[in-house]
Order: C-alpha cells, then sequence, then structure tokens
C-alpha cells in the first residue's frame, strides 16, 4: 500500500525518536514492559506505533457522537431519538460486518478489485508492518464506521429503522470495503504508473458516504413539507444548533486521529499533517462563513459549521501532501464550495439533505482529493513527497486522481442506487406519511427523545402549517 511505502521511506526519521523515549521509559520504571522484547529502538518504535494508532483510531471513533450531534441538532426534536439510535447502529453493525466480511475484501491480498484471503481476522494473510492485525482492523473498522454514517443526515426523519439496518451492514461489509481495497488494499488505483494519492480517505472514505446519502435521499424523495406547490424549498429548522455546532468541535477534535493516524506510525509526519488539518478546518470555517453571509445577508451558525468540515473533508486526502499555504487555500475553497452544494442540491437538484451530507462529504470529498493534483509538492512537510500540477510535477497526478473520483462516484452510485431501490421495494425504505408526521422516535422506537415538557416547547411544525405530502 501507499501509505506502507511512505512510511518505509520515513523509517530512519522514525528510529531515532525512540531510544530518548526508550531511556524515558526506563527512568519511569516502565523496563518490563519491553522486557520480552529486549528494549531496543525498532522494538520500542512498534510499540509507540501500534499505541499511537490504537488513540488516533478511538479518536476516530469518538468522531460517531460528532455526526449523531450535528444530525440531531439540525433535525427535529421529534426525531432526536432515531438519529442517535441510527448512529449506534452504524457503529456497532458496522464493526460486526467489517470483521466477519469487510476486512477481509479491504486488506486480503493484492488482488486489483477485491481481497479474498485471511477471513475473520486470520492472522496468517496480514502484513501491516509493525502494526498489529488488532490495532490496524481497530484503525480501519473506526473508518468503515464513518462512511457509513455520513448517509444517515441526509435521509434523516423519514427513514424505515429496518431498512437502514440493512443499509449499514451492506455498505461496512461489501461496499465500502471494495473502495478501499483498489487504494489502500493494493488495488488497481494504487497499481497505477502514478498512483492515487488518498492519504486520509477523502474519496475512499468521505466521498464513499456522501454519494451514498446522494442516493438515499433522491430515492427516499424529499420530507413532507420541504418543497411547496411552486417546488421553492421551505425551510425546515433543526430544534438545536448547540447540538450542532458541538458536533462540530467534536469531529474537528476527531480529524487529529483520522489524518495524522493515517500515518500509521508514531513519527515526526505526525505533527504536520495535524498543522494542515487545523488550518484547512479554520479556513473552511471562515470561508463558508462569509460566503453565506454574501448570499443571505446573516452568517448562518449551521452552515458555517458545515464550512469548517467541508475545509477537513477536503484536506483529508491531501494532508501530508501539500504545505501549510496549500492547505488553508484547499480548506477556504472547500468553505466556499459548500455554501453553493448545498443551494443546489436544495433548490435546483431537489434533493432534500437536511445536514448538508451530499455537500459536506460526497462534493467536497472529491473536489479536496482533485486538489492533490495541482498542490502536491515534493516538499510537503507531511512526508508524502510527489509534485502536483502547481509545483512542475505536471498533470498525471491529476488525472489519476480525476480517475479515482470518477471510478468511486461511479461505483458508489450503482451499488448504493441498486441497494436503496431493491430495499424500496421489498421491505420498503421510508415510513408511512402518518409516522413521519407524528415523529420516528415514536413510531420506530416506541418512546419520544424528550419528555412532554421538551417537547411543548414546540420542536416540530404544527399541524395546521403542514403541506399536504
Amino acid at each position: 500500500m501507499a501509505r506502507h511505502d511512505e512510511r518505509d521511506r520515513n523509517v530512519r526519521r522514525k528510529l531515532w525518536i525512540a531510544p530518548p523515549i526508550a531511556g524515558a521509559l526506563v527512568l519511569l520504571g516502565a523496563t518490563p514492559a519491553f522486557a520480552g522484547t529486549g528494549g531496543s529502538a525498532a522494538d520500542v518504535q512498534v510499540i509507540l506505533d501500534n499505541i499511537w494508532i490504537l488513540i488516533a483510531a478511538v479518536l476516530v471513533i469518538f468522531m460517531q457522537a460528532g455526526f449523531a450531534l450535528v444530525e440531531a441538532g439540525l433535525t427535529r426534536g421529534k426525531n432526536v431519538a432515531n438519529i442517535m439510535m441510527k448512529n449506534m447502529m452504524d457503529f456497532t453493525v458496522g464493526v460486526l460486518a467489517f470483521a466477519l466480511i469487510g476486512f477481509t475484501l479491504a486488506f486480503g491480498g493484492t488482488g486489483d478489485f477485491i481481497g479474498t484471503k485471511g477471513w475473520f481476522l486470520d492472522p496468517g494473510y496480514y502484513d501491516f508492518g509493525g502494526l498489529t492485525i488488532p490495532t490496524y482492523f481497530i484503525f480501519q473498522v473506526a473508518f468503515a464506521a464513518t462512511a457509513a454514517t455520513i448517509v444517515s443526515g441526509a435521509m434523516a426523519e423519514r427513514t424505515k429503522f429496518v431498512s437502514y439496518l440493512c443499509y449499514s451492514a451492506i455498505i461496512t461489509a461489501f461496499i465500502y470495503p471494495i473502495v478501499v481495497h483498489w487504494l489502500w488494499g493494493g488495488g488497481w488505483l494504487a497499481k497505477l504508473d502514478t498512483p492515487m494519492i488518498d492519504f486520509a480517505g477523502s474519496t475512499i472514505v468521505h466521498s464513499v458516504g456522501g454519494w451514498a446519502a446522494m442516493m438515499g435521499a433522491l430515492i427516499l424523495g424529499p420530507r413532507i413539507g420541504k418543497y411547496g406547490p411552486d417546488g421553492k424549498p421551505r425551510a425546515i429548522l433543526g430544534h438545536s444548533i448547540p447540538f450542532a455546532i458541538i458536533g462540530v468541535f467534536i469531529l474537528f477534535i476527531g480529524w487529529f486521529g483520522f489524518n495524522p493516524g493515517s500515518e500509521l506510525a508514531a513519527d515526526l509526519n505526525v505533527m504536520p499533517i495535524a498543522v494542515t488539518t487545523l488550518l484547512a478546518g479554520a479556513a473552511g470555517g471562515v470561508a463558508g462563513m462569509i460566503t453565506i453571509w454574501i448570499v443571505s445577508k446573516k452568517p448562518d451558525v449551521a452552515m458555517t459549521g458545515n464550512g469548517v468540515l467541508a475545509g477537513l473533508v477536503a484536506i483529508t486526502a491531501g494532508c501530508a501532501s501539500v504545505n501549510y499555504w496549500g492547505a488553508g487555500i484547499i480548506g477556504a475553497l472547500a468553505g466556499v464550495l459548500v455554501v453553493g452544494a448545498v443551494l443546489f442540491f436544495d433548490h435546483i437538484a431537489k434533493i432534500d439533505d437536511p445536514v448538508g451530507a451530499i455537500s459536506v462529504h460526497g462534493v467536497c470529498g472529491a473536489f479536496g482529493t482533485l486538489m492533490v493534483g495541482f498542490f502536491a509538492t515534493e516538499n510537503a512537510p507531511g512526508g508524502f513527497g510527489v509534485d502536483g500540477l502547481f509545483f512542475g510535477g505536471g498533470a498525471d497526478q491529476l488525472v489519476t486522481q480525476l480517475i479515482g473520483v470518477a471510478a468511486v462516484f461511479a461505483f458508489v452510485v450503482v451499488t448504493t442506487g441498486i441497494l436503496f431501490l431493491v430495499l424500496k421495494h421489498t421491505i420498503g425504505l421510508r415510513v408511512s406519511e402518518e409516522e413521519e408526521i407524528e415523529g420516528l422516535d415514536a413510531t420506530e422506537h416506541g418512546s419520544p427523545g424528550y419528555n412532554s415538557d421538551v417537547m411543548s416547547m414546540g420542536f416540530s411544525m404544527p399541524a395546521t402549517a403542514r403541506p399536504k405530502a
């Protein structure tokens, strides 16, 4: 895999870090932990790598809480428990599906399109360098759950829970792992003469979730009352902006596991990758705020939050391949782009996406992946050195990035389109009109997410204000 090759090129950089850390551990009385390995620099480095990747995995898993809060905050209070339940199931179902099937399809061998060896985490078929299979599995399953949960917000407030469970299991068991194999599993995108660069998953993770969200929302149809008789969209306000923005901050924190963790080693490249991530997220938030301020005459809070997320999604592909200026520019452009994309899907395409998941993850994920072809530089502080078009490297990298983006788009649109259509025409994809009006907390789960005192504050649209479907 490309990331392992890069790690090998940086082995000298890593090894010189280990001796002083080993000495510190000895002084702290930690010698017994290394008694079985002899305590050499290389042995300590392996331990440090595994500990860091486990920490990074936990940060990525914590992002599930961020997704849940963003989605709950931007939807109505009568559906808050349903949102939380779907996010919880994305992770728990995703862990089992990825362990049983997905991990093998993603990493079991170096075939062009799919892995076929090492079922049920059989250690005899995997080699992740110094990382143990448990460490690498936990890190990768966190990414799989992220790709799955992106769809939840776009399909919020009108999806049958049982149908969503089926989708969540299938995307983490089959659809997402196949895309992962194409690049991170040593498949055809990694074998091109100029391999694709998607360091932490702008396309491999985020666009997979974004394009699946697009197909789900398209086939599901808009919420009741979203579009008036004249076809113009109506605002259906979320019930808690504080939830949404706390969720954005949690996601921002989790991204420091997402991107620096994808270095797959505890070395000095981790810090500059964290800086490019930080700069892009900040630039995305500022640019998103300015853009929506110009468009709507108000600095919309939710759209600014989406600007932050757009910058983070966009830099995920090139966080180790661009310099700090490039990271800021990519993040700022993504902050502008996400506003235009949300307005496009809302007003022109008429795809009802309550949280902007398609725009943030699908559009900005593809955009960030393409930007690597322009802004990548051999002198990138993150250590993944190639030159893009703006640094004299020619168009080869850009062409490869475009091929990867297009291939993932086509595969995900076709496979998830088939999946959602099958669900729609078998067990059903959408709840009834009566259930949607009453709220999914009560109809799907048997009890409201908030008690009656909270619900009386007016989180739900009054019946007299609801247009006919």
